[in-house]
């Protein structure tokens, strides 16, 4: 990735969430012990998804997917964050920057797309539970997990291809804990208008498609349990089984 860009700016210095000193160490442990425990559950969920043939159903199948995408997720930033609340502010190369974006993006953009995956699961398996072995098919389900992990990539792909061909000189502080690409883009010393209008538009589409999606897929299932499930215990239920989302 870095050698895509030819630059005068190198590397750049991270400065971190705070800098108040008296708190450096209280946000280490603090956000230490936060990331330690998303590992811990969401690497439980992922053994035992894998391990036991009970959980082999599309529900758990999707959450196993998002349980990996938490531990990626928050692995792309959290080390470096926790580096700097010990060592004060961070120096990043450009290629380490990039790499950071990328996977920033690509982990997030996949987790809002497979979100939508699972609300429409919840809906097929609630809605028209006869048809949902039909529906929600073991092929079905691989290829709404690649095509999640597929937009992801794609979109981040595309904004860290943009990003490289832009020119950084003179000041490279970022004013974060990693590298955004908003604040990567404000240090940038040529135009972009390109990049902003890019991120605008694409991210819109990113966010706004799936939470469309999982709010349709919930209203309908609201309306649908409503309408067709006359006592408390029976709505219940149907409920329950989206708790996961």
């Amino acid at each position: 990735l870095a050698m895509l860009n030819q630059t005068e700016v190198r590397e750049f210095i991270l400065l971190g969430l705070s800098d108040a000193q008296g708190l450096q160490h209280f946000f280490f442990i603090s956000f230490l012990l936060l990331y330690l425990t998303s590992l811990l559950g969401n690497g439980a969920i992922v053994i035992l998804v894998i391990s036991e043939p009970r959980l082999h159903t599309p529900m758990y199948f999707f959450l196993g997917n998002l349980s990996c995408l938490d531990i990626f997720y928050s692995s792309v930033t959290v080390p470096k964050m926790l580096s700097g609340f010990l060592f004060g502010h961070q120096p990043i190369s450009f290629g380490g920057c990039l790499a950071q974006l990328h996977f920033f993006h690509f982990l997030g953009s996949t987790e809002a797309v497979l979100l939508a995956a699972m609300a429409y699961d919840r809906c097929v398996a609630i809605c028209n539970p006869l048809r949902y072995t039909l529906v929600m098919s073991p092929q079905t389900c691989l290829l709404l997990a690649v095509a999640s992990w597929s937009i992801g990539f794609v979109h981040a792909t595309m904004h860290c291809i943009m990003t490289s061909q832009l020119s950084f000189c003179g000041h490279n502080r970022i004013p974060h804990f990693f590298c955004d690409i908003k604040p990567l883009l404000n240090l940038a010393c040529s135009s972009t208008s390109l990049n902003m209008t890019l991120l605008n538009v694409v991210t819109t589409i990113i966010v706004l498609g799936p939470f469309i999606i999982i709010v349709l897929s919930y209203l309908y299932i609201i309306i649908f349990i409503f309408w067709k499930v006359r006592s408390q215990e029976g709505r219940w239920k149907p409920f329950s089984t989206c708790a996961s989302h």
